[in-house]
């Protein structure tokens, strides 16, 4: 099971570039496709469905070119995009069972296979329910159900816990996680937090370039030696900032407590600390648009 994604450019009307020269070879396991927003991840995602096609390039799924043949990936694709819409008047079972027939399952087939997804995402107790009436948790926990109707063997989530509570969020993260197994996972967030959870590949996207892809414990041996905290009055966290990348702070009563990705120790009773997801993407992020890290902060 191979997705093979080989130069793809997408240019908008008005000579707009969401995507430059992107390429990536996928096989099963989780990646996580990270990056701020307007980085081109949605439009990366829309290619990848069959929905848009790539200016240049192509994407080929087991040898297939999906812009010639895309039954060939479609019969075997899952997809929640970031825009989910649902239909507020029909119950859960309805909705999926829509969505079944528009993806050809016979009746039995569909019958048996929504019961179990509505149990897998816990919504069992609420399948009679109309959806106009479910929290934002609960529509993703459908969202997900229906890409997973056909039992895809690529699945790709568009910014799925944009809007959640924390625990919604611990829920769909273990989801994602447990669907991994012999199938191809794309989740693409702004998220770092998200990314951290459930990947075991990790892309950075920005200005609709590739910056990076590795695996988590690569990306972060990159800023080994490089995270620190700093304690300074409130007064001096701008000049800090002037000076430094500073991925986050926190006040407290004996100043600010600022984290901060330089090359060597910023200042003489600076500590240093393990470096997080969040660190390794600043910095790469960073480098990317020509700051290094104990440059302009972000």
């Amino acid at each position: 099971m191979e997705l093979i994604i080989e130069n793809v450019t997408k240019v908008y009307r008005g000579n707009v570039i969401a995507l430059r020269d992107f390429a990536l070879a996928l096989g099963p396991g989780v990646l996580g496709l990270l990056g701020p927003n307007g980085a081109g991840k949605s439009t990366l995602m829309r290619i990848l469905a069959t929905i848009t096609r790539p200016t240049r390039g192509r994407v080929v799924w087991n040898g297939t070119d999906i812009a010639r043949k895309p039954d060939a990936l479609r019969r075997v694709l899952g997809y929640l995009p970031q825009d989910f819409g649902i239909y507020p008047n029909l119950t859960a079972i309805e909705f999926l069972d829509y969505l079944a027939a528009v993806k050809g399952l016979d009746a039995r087939s569909a019958r048996k296979r929504i019961d179990e997804l509505l149990a897998l995402v816990n919504l069992t107790d609420r399948a009679r329910r109309p959806l106009g009436g479910y929290s934002g948790g609960m529509r993703q926990r459908i969202g997900i159900a229906q890409a997973l109707l056909n039992d895809p063997k690529l699945l790709i989530v568009d910014e799925p816990t944009a809007g959640l509570d924390p625990e919604e969020r611990v829920r769909f993260r273990n989801l994602l996680s447990e669907l991994s197994g012999e199938r191809i996972v794309i989740l693409s967030t702004h998220i770092v937090s998200d990314v951290e959870a459930v990947a075991s590949e990790i892309t950075l996207i920005a200005q609709g370039q590739l910056v990076t892809h590795g695996r988590p414990e690569t990306l972060l041996s990159g800023v080994a030696g490089k995270v620190w905290e700093v304690v300074v009055p409130s007064a001096e966290l701008s000049a800090v900032r002037q000076k430094h990348v500073v991925s986050s702070t926190t006040h407290r009563s004996d100043g600010v407590h600022a984290r901060v990705l330089a090359d060597a120790k910023p200042t003489p009773t600076a500590r240093s600390l393990e470096p997080t997801l969040e660190d390794a993407y600043l910095a790469t992020l960073g480098a990317s648009r020509g700051m290094a890290v104990s440059g302009a902060a972000v």
